[in-house]
This record gives C-alpha cells, structure tokens and sequence, in this order.
C-alpha cells in the first residue's frame, strides 16, 4: 500500500473520531413532532389560500402551525416571544386574524393575520435573506437586481402596511371605480 494513503487513511480515522457530526445538533422527539406539525400547517395554509380561502383549512393550518412552533420552541418561549411588550400590535393582529378566520371570516382574518405575521417576523426577515442568498441556487436568485430593489423597499412596506391593508379591508367590498378612488386616497395620505 502506498504511504501517502495510508496515512490520509489514518488521518481520516483519526479526525473521524475527534469530530460527532451528530452531536452539533441535537433535535429531541417533540421538536421532531413540531417540525412536522409546523409543516403541516404551513401546508394547510397554503392548499388553504389556493382554494380560495377555505375557511376549514385555514383554520386547521393557523392551529397546527401554532402547536408545530410551540413544541419546536416550548411553551415557555413561545408565550416570551408573542407576549413581548413592544410586539404587542403584531401578537393582537396575528392572533385577532386567527380568530377572525375561526369565526368565518378567511379573506378578512388573513389580511388581519398576515399584518400581525409581518409585524412579528421582519426582523428576521434579513436574516431569512441572509441566509438564503448563501443556497446555491438561490444566492444567485436573491443577488438580482429586482430583488435587491425588494430588499431596499422592505422598510418602507413595513411602515406603510398597516395604513394600506386598512384600506384594502375597506376597499375589498366596494365596486371596481370605488376600489381606484379607495387607492388614490391612500396614495394620497401617505405622502
């Protein structure tokens, strides 16, 4: 046997034994189950929205989506990171918007819930991107220039959401003319 070999082999056994890939993260059974929980209800919150808000699957979406994040985090920090008191609006919002689609409301409740996700959620959003432009393929996606408008843009969607979707929500009955003097009103107000 060649000695160059032999000794990456020894190398290789060597560093093999120093180095337990699975103890750098280690996922306890009930994070297991929350994981799929939380898959579950993202997959009903879509299939939910695809078939023009069924109000049964989004609200088997919005619960399993909230039991998935509270045995991946815990219960305890899950009630830390809802019941913070600077998170007070998009925690009132989100939940609101859950008990609104409970109530047979979808198309209101997820306006409603979407505002309150935003709310809760953009401060990692530039993480998420972050670490999403690092993916292969997506790093590529992400770095283009429409995106990187988005990106530049995310801040000022975040200060004017919630003035925009109140008028979304006051808009959404109203005829097609009403609707367009509904949006130059708005347009009108934030500057």
């Amino acid at each position: 046997m060649n000695p160059a070999i032999f000794s990456y082999l020894e190398y290789l056994k060597f560093h093999r034994s120093k180095i337990n890939i699975s103890s750098m993260i280690e996922i306890t059974d009930l994070q297991k189950i929350g994981i799929g929980l939380a898959g579950f209800g993202v997959s009903f919150l879509f299939l939910g929205v695809l078939f023009l808000f069924d109000k049964g699957l989004l609200a088997i979406g919005n619960i399993l989506f909230l039991s998935g994040l509270g045995c991946v985090t815990g219960l305890e920090r899950t009630f830390r990171f809802f019941f913070q008191r600077h998170k007070f609006k998009g925690t009132s919002a989100f939940f609101g918007g859950i008990f609104v689609v409970l109530m047979g409301y979808p198309l209101i409740g997820m306006i409603i819930e979407s505002y309150g996700f935003f709310a809760l959620f953009s401060g990692f959003f530039p993480v998420a991107i972050g670490f999403l432009s690092r993916v292969p393929i997506l790093g590529s996606l992400i770095s283009r220039p429409f995106m990187q408008r988005f990106k530049s843009v995310l801040p000022q969607i975040k200060k004017n959401i919630k003035r925009f979707l109140c008028y979304f929500v006051i808009c959404g009955h109203m005829s097609e003319s009403n609707e367009i003097i509904c949006i130059e009103k708005f347009y009108k107000i934030k500057r």
